[in-house]
């Protein structure tokens, strides 16, 4: 077991260490930045499908699988089900394309570290990984192709949270998490001015703005599963996220500056902090919506299963009092998903392929984002392997996605991209009764 955490450590810090940013997207300019998925990398190559819990795999999205039973799922000798801890981190390349140009563009992120530790019935669950992600640059140029302004924003909120799943019955358990959000997002705003001839004058303003945001919400969850006959397992799962607010506390500062032309390195001459109190801006309230999700699915245990996932979020609530624009504006949010996996054979002592578990999904988004009256949507298709290492059924999980995300539609920008994700799935037994003759 030690010998395992010290692999989860090294991985931890050697994700932590190489993630810079933990994103690229221009559409992370908007609300509290782009929304990071909340959930393993088996999800995730299953399409973001999370209803799917059994004792050997943890799911961040759905606290009722902390007490899930190994009912109908690879069994093990003993009484004990096994400590689960996981950590997991990804790679997204960016091709960007509007009507008039393309760029791209990568990023690398720490997506979560988490445990899961079963106590009788129950089962507590706890871990820390990022909610949004801000990382944008952005120019917007005049018909001659002169800069006008230069739009730069990072950071995000992360998550730390603690929950705790009820084995109600051998079929049903319920659980219910608290998660505490924390970060800041920091952006600027550069404005050029230039003279009677279109020559950029040596002095320019800059507006810079930062944002420190906290708050707690809950996530509450109930998943069921029974076998319809001898082969078939039926798998259901339902959690709901009531709203709940983030405080932002904020700082605006404008600056005049001057531009380095070769390096554009720039340098502060002057700064004045704006008087936001004055305005009732010092201290906001941001809305998180609520958020309900529905999904079942079928399988045959330790050979194959397919589900399907619908997710709601009240958006439309959502409004930033610090930013607001005449061409934005939100509406509710929803997701599609559908996805499994396939093992040729889990207890194959002859071939390690057979035992390496094949995933495959697809999903569909409206981001509940609307530009310029376009509605951002996404749709991706994924693909994963779960390799195994070790003993009691541990593994690697290797991801691929390959979508899109947005419009070139309203002179927006449609990004293409192709994610890598990667994650160490272990476990182990602390509670196992020893046995001696």
């Amino acid at each position: 077991m030690i010998k395992k955490l010290v692999l989860v450590f090294i991985a931890f810090i050697a994700i932590q260490s190489y993630a810079q940013q933990g994103t690229a997207s221009p559409y992370s300019f908007y609300g509290i930045g782009t929304l990071k998925f909340k959930g393993t990398v088996e999800n995730r190559s299953m399409g973001g499908l999370s209803i799917y819990t059994d004792s050997i795999h943890l799911n961040l999205r759905n606290p009722a699988s902390y007490a899930t039973q190994n009912l109908g799922s690879i069994p093990f000798n003993g009484e004990s089900r096994p400590v689960k801890y996981s950590v997991g981190g990804s790679q997204s390349s960016l091709n960007f394309k509007s009507n008039s140009s393309s760029d791209k563009a990568s990023s690398t992120t720490f997506d979560y570290m988490a445990l899961s530790i079963p106590i009788g019935k129950f089962g507590v669950g706890f871990g820390l990984l990022p909610y949004t992600s801000v990382g944008y640059k952005l120019e917007n140029v005049n018909s001659s192709g002169g800069l006008l302004n230069k739009f730069r924003g990072e950071g995000g909120v992360n998550k730390v949270y603690v929950g705790v799943g009820y084995l109600l019955t051998k079929n049903l358990s319920i659980g219910a998490d608290v998660s505490y959000n924390f970060g800041n997002i920091q952006n600027s705003i550069i404005e050029y001015a230039y003279d009677s001839e279109g020559n950029p004058l040596l002095y320019q303003s800059r507006e810079s703005n930062r944002s420190d945001l906290s708050g707690i919400n809950f996530n509450l969850g109930l998943t069921y599963k029974t076998m319809i006959n001898e082969h078939y397992e039926f798998v259901s799962g339902i959690t709901y996220t009531p709203e709940s607010n983030l405080t932002s506390n904020n700082q605006r500062t404008f600056s005049t500056i001057s531009i380095n032309s070769s390096t554009g390195t720039e340098f502060e001459l002057n700064s004045f902090e704006t008087d936001l109190d004055a305005l009732g801006l010092k201290q906001t309230s941001l809305t998180l919506p609520s958020k309900f999700s529905i999904g079942a699915g079928i399988g045959k245990p330790r050979l194959w299963f397919v589900g399907a996932e619908y997710t709601i979020q009240n958006t439309s609530k959502f409004f930033n009092p610090l930013f607001s624009s005449l061409t934005t504006s939100y509406e509710n949010a929803s997701t599609y998903s559908l996805g499994g996996f396939y093992i040729p054979q889990y207890n194959s002592f002859n071939s390690y392929l057979k035992r390496v578990v094949y995933r495959a999904g697809l999903h569909y988004e409206n981001t509940g984002l609307i530009i310029n009256n376009e509605s951002i949507n996404e749709f991706g298709i994924s693909f994963g392997l779960g390799l195994p290492v070790g003993d009691l059924f541990s593994n690697a999980n290797l991801g691929l996605e390959i979508g899109k995300r947005g419009t070139t539609n309203g002179n927006l920008i449609q990004e293409n991209f192709v994610n890598f994700q990667i994650s160490l799935s272990l476990n182990d037994r602390w509670f196992q009764k020893r046995r001696y003759d």
